[in-house]
């Protein structure tokens, strides 16, 4: 019977496994046949390949805007002036119509959907006047009403408000633009 190999110093780059394959993971770049057997060449090769991005996360930061979700201010826009902790926030909102006005107070982020605009340069801590005054620079009302999302809860308030009657004048009418899609599809699949 053999006697094992007993391993004096600890294993070296010949000793990792070789790669599966014969091309950089991410690229369809096959490797040159010289390097097929240098796994810290095919690691190299792979991280050269690779594209870094910043990514898109909306950040709660002093000056994002936030769309308030429960509440005695649900539905309105506010900005944050303050991070009081990892929960919660001090938040203002000087609208421009005095119906969204949202007083200066302590909201919970769970409460709060992050917009993804922001008031740049805003300073910590800053009193209503100077968050007013940048509010109207930015035309943040402006920019949030002409947004899909707005649009959108504008939409599903309308149909939460029809009568009976009117949801039914609904349906009737997008029954005849499926009829009216369906007849068009129908025609072109005939001519051809």
């Amino acid at each position: 019977m053999p006697t094992p190999k007993i391993r004096t110093q600890p294993p070296t780059v010949a000793d990792w496994p070789r790669p599966k394959r014969d091309f950089i993971v991410g690229s369809l770049v096959p490797l040159p046949p010289s390097s097929r057997n240098s796994r810290s060449l095919h690691i190299f090769a792979m991280a050269a390949n690779i594209d870094i991005k910043t990514t898109s996360w909306k950040l709660v930061e002093v000056g994002r805007v936030v769309l308030i979700r429960s509440g005695p201010y649900t539905g309105k826009l506010a900005t944050i002036v303050e991070i009081i902790d990892h929960k919660r926030v001090l938040v203002d909102g000087p609208s421009t119509q005095e119906e969204k006005i949202v007083p200066r107070h302590a909201l919970a982020l769970s409460h709060a959907t992050l917009t993804p605009f922001v008031i740049p340069k805003l300073p910590r801590a800053a009193g209503t006047g100077p968050v007013r005054k940048l509010w109207e620079k930015e035309e943040i009302d402006s920019k949030f009403a002409s947004s899909s999302w707005a649009k959108k809860n504008a939409q599903v308030e309308r149909r939460k408000n029809l009568t009976d009657f009117e949801r039914f004048k609904v349906m009737r009418l997008k029954k005849q633009s499926r009829y009216e899609v369906l007849k068009a599809a129908a025609k072109v699949r005939a001519s051809a």
